[in-house]
């Protein structure tokens, strides 16, 4: 991509005089730039095994870095270049020569970018951008004529992304913390009871579970067949739990009503078209004394501009992700990722239970909510 001229650049800065609102537009678009090529980056060093080999093989320089993971040194040295340059990898001896400049990524860069069991792990974000930046043509049509770009239409970047960037959340506070502090849900399962965990994806919150709880017997249901089979090989990596079974296709017809102790969707529910029809669902394949529990993004309780960091990241994911799902499949209540409270009580009082509660979990981006069961 070509650079601005010196030129261009001083007539539109002379448009407009220092310290004006514009001035600050044009600093905020700026960063915004700088944000997305710091993205992509951060793409291509994860695809191409770039931070998971200088967190075990560092330092490196860029001939090393090239031969472990098979790629071309001349694009390894530029792309050290370019991370030591935004402050993600820590060189040596910037006077030394290119290809002998020693880089390290130090260890809080690798807890976020290479380390797929930390919480703080956010390389999957950038997979999850780039599959909307790869479909924004879709998503202009979309926009123009009320259709849609499903997850499926996304492909394997978004569906591995959504999976990876939620896997350190399942396979820790999810069955470390917050699972354990609800009490007769715990004690229902370490004794041996049922789940049914709909909208599994890929399968790390099946996986979890039944790793958590032997004694248990969990069924991840998803209508996407390629999530599912992911969702597999995930468990057979994770030592294939006998007591978990993956199903392909909607849970409406897995003819289950009344036979699990806890239902579960983890952040799927703004995502599906028919909301009220999924939870009718939910309810009736929970006994009378199970539990229905919705996991859903912690957005604001009401909408206000400008809004906070997640309520800005939660729209952005509903502009260019959820609402086109969601609107991929006709005909749609069109909810997209910002769904507050009061609008999943309505979807859930509308399918027959009677209100919901938010459970006492603390978590900066998640809100746990059960659904009452009317009384039978």
């Amino acid at each position: 991509m070509a650079a601005p001229t010196d030129d261009a650049l001083g007539a539109r800065s002379d448009s407009a005089p220092p310290g004006t609102a514009a001035d600050a537009v044009a600093e905020k678009v700026f960063a915004a730039l700088l944000g997305s090529l710091e993205t992509q980056a951060i793409y291509l060093g994860d695809k191409l095994g770039y931070y998971r080999a200088l967190d075990k093989e560092g330092p490196l320089a860029a001939p090393g870095l090239a031969r472990i993971t098979g790629t071309h040194p001349r694009y390894a040295r530029e792309w050290l270049e370019h991370q030591a340059v935004n402050g993600y990898l820590i060189v040596d001896d910037p006077r030394a020569e290119p290809d002998e400049r020693q880089y390290t990524l130090p260890d809080g860069a690798a807890a976020v970018l290479a380390r797929d069991t930390e919480l703080t792990y956010m390389a999957p974000f950038a997979s999850l951008a780039a599959a909307t930046a790869s479909h924004l043509d879709a998503l202009v049509h979309a926009y123009r004529t009320g259709g849609g770009v499903s997850w499926k239409q996304l492909g394997g970047d978004a569906r591995e992304g959504q999976g990876a960037a939620n896997k350190p959340l399942y396979l820790g506070p999810l069955i470390d913390e917050y699972l354990p502090s609800l009490g007769e849900i715990h004690e229902k399962l370490t004794a041996g009871g049922t789940v049914a965990d709909v909208g599994c994806g890929i399968g790390w919150s099946s996986i979890a579970m039944a790793t958590r709880y032997p004694a248990s017997h969990i069924d991840g249901y998803d209508i996407d067949d390629a999530s599912i089979e992911q969702a597999r090989r995930n468990a057979q990596a994770h030592g294939s739990p006998p007591n978990l079974a993956f199903h392909p296709g909607d849970a409406a017809g897995a003819g289950q009503e009344g036979r699990y102790d806890l239902v579960c969707a983890f952040e799927c529910i703004h995502d599906m078209p028919d909301p009220v029809s999924v939870l009718a669902t939910m309810r009736r394949m929970a006994r009378p004394d199970g539990t229905v529990m919705i996991m859903d993004e912690k957005v604001a309780e009401a909408f206000t501009a400008p809004g906070d960091d997640t309520e800005r990241l939660m729209y952005g994911f509903s502009i260019l992700c959820c609402l086109p799902d969601g609107m991929s499949h006709q005909p749609s209540v069109g909810t997209g990722t910002v769904m507050r409270p009061s609008t999943l009580e309505a979807y859930a009082r509308s399918a027959g239970f009677d209100g919901l509660e938010i459970l006492p979990i603390d978590n900066d981006f998640f809100r746990f909510y059960r659904l009452i069961l009317p009384e039978r």
